[in-house]
């Protein structure tokens, strides 16, 4: 079975993908987690941003996994905190831009969710990685609520990033999302959509629970 859920940084996604994850018994693939991983390695290597060939051939020879306890590894490797730092984050955007670089890590995560029951969230799941997907949900909140989750995240992760500077880095991502050449973020008519902006997680839950029942 494959459930995908779609919907911009800060929406919400990673929580209710964990959730589902464990009350339905499926292994939940962070698909954002992938190009984290890429962009990882970009900085292991100390490539050069702008060098896309160099980034594209490392995208395809890169050693992927996720397991059951949401761990992320890269190359064998858990590197589950070391994703969401600050450098990282400044970087991931123009990595999953890049056209090669997302279909290597659509190719990867097609084989991941085959291969298993899966809850798949990420920005395309429903409409590139997995169209045919069991269920197909959007979930969505206001910019600001987005902002305010994620310093929130931040502050209890102790990533240092101002107020200002995750209010950019989203409505960033958010411009970048909605704009990639392939792979962008778009809303559909048979994705569920779904609002988080004033539910607590544990509304969404069942929001969620209602449908996949």
């Amino acid at each position: 079975m494959i459930v995908a859920i779609d919907g911009p940084a800060g929406s919400g996604k990673g929580t209710i993908a964990s959730i589902l994850s464990k009350k339905l018994n499926l292994v939940n693939i962070d698909t954002g987690a992938t190009y984290r991983c890429v962009a990882l390695k970009v900085l292991r290597n100390k490539l050069n941003i702008d060098d896309k060939e160099e980034i594209i051939k490392l995208s395809n020879n890169i050693d992927i996994r996720f397991d059951i306890n949401n761990n992320v590894y890269l190359d064998g490797i858990d590197v589950t905190k070391e994703i969401r730092s600050k450098e990282v984050t400044n970087i991931v955007s123009p990595i999953s831009s890049i056209v090669e670089v997302r279909k290597n890590m659509v190719d990867l995560q097609r084989r991941l969710g085959n291969s298993n029951n899966v809850v798949m969230e990420g920005r395309d799941i429903t409409t590139v990685v997995f169209p045919n997907a069991d269920f197909k949900f959007y979930l969505d909140a206001t910019l600001e609520e987005r902002v305010k989750r994620r310093y929130k995240e931040y502050k209890e992760k102790n990533i240092e990033m101002s107020y200002e500077e995750v209010y950019e880095n989203i409505k960033n991502r958010d411009y970048n999302d909605s704009h990639k050449e392939v792979g962008s973020l778009m809303r559909t008519k048979d994705q569920i959509y779904i609002d988080s902006t004033n539910l607590t997680i544990e509304e969404v839950t069942n929001k969620f629970m209602e449908v996949l029942k």
